[in-house]
């Protein structure tokens, strides 16, 4: 039981890992392009932008919420003090207008759940597609993934089970050509995809956009390699999973 313990936490670890980085891929992706088509780095305050009025209404409460709570909290920093001001509270402490952070600085108070639902809620196709494309995906697939990833987070967030656990929401499978997926037939079971492999999977397709150099299939296919076949079940992962091409090309 407890090497069975030890090896989720090593597992949540390397999730956690590739989860950071689609996540800040994902920011800077949304960020980078409305502000850039629209010449406003403060684009998220015109509700035009967006479908739900009342979502973006909540998206602007957030963001006020959080820039209230970061300007109470901040320090007094002394001239040797360790605690330097981020980005966020020197724009709030020197600039009075705009009222809110420009875009940038805008994404990083958001939680992933909460920059998901500020993506699923652009109005514009055209902006949801642009978005997606710089993660190597189509918009639906995004809008997919990030709900699943939504859900792994808490997860390792709160140290729960992640080999065998049930998500109840699972990434959708590509049904285009242009995104990286598992190439044989059989690699991907219909027993495995309510399972944590495909989260996997996809979490390699989006690396291999946003870090190709990443070796985080290595250090995956190290940590799962040396378990029984029991486990492997577990997650949804066939025995010979690492013979697909898909996987291959990033192990060796």
């Amino acid at each position: 039981m407890l090497d069975l313990y030890v090896f989720d936490r090593a597992l949540r670890l390397v999730v956690m890992d590739a989860l950071e980085r689609v996540e800040v891929a994902v920011r800077a992706a949304l960020t980078d392009h409305m502000s850039t088509v629209y010449v406003d780095p403060h684009w998220y305050t015109d509700a035009s932008h967006f479908r739900d009025r009342g979502r973006h209404t909540g998206l602007l409460k957030i963001v006020r919420d959080s820039c209230d709570e970061r300007l109470r909290g901040t320090p007094d920093a002394g001239e040797d003090s360790l605690v330097h001001r981020s980005a966020l509270e020197h724009y709030l402490t020197t600039y009075g207008s705009p009222e809110l952070p420009p875009s940038w600085l805008m994404v990083e108070t958001l939680t992933v759940g909460q920059l998901t639902s500020a993506y699923r809620n652009l109005k514009r196709r055209s902006d949801r597609t642009a978005v997606a494309r710089s993660i190597g995906l189509t918009a639906p697939l995004l809008e997919s993934w990030m709900q699943t990833y939504v859900r792994v987070r808490n997860v390792c967030a709160h140290h729960g089970r992640l080999w065998n656990v049930g998500l109840g929401v699972y990434p959708a499978i590509p049904n285009s050509s242009t995104v990286a997926w598992l190439e044989e037939d059989e690699a991907l079971p219909e027993r495995s995809r309510k399972r944590l492999y495909p989260v996997l999977v996809s979490l390699q397709t989006a690396l291999g956009t946003i870090s190709p150099r990443s070796g985080w299939a290595r250090r995956l296919h190290e940590l799962v390699d040396s378990r029984p076949g029991m486990n492997l079940r577990g997650m949804g992962i066939p025995d010979d999973w690492a013979d697909d091409p898909f996987w291959r090309r990033h192990l060796d």
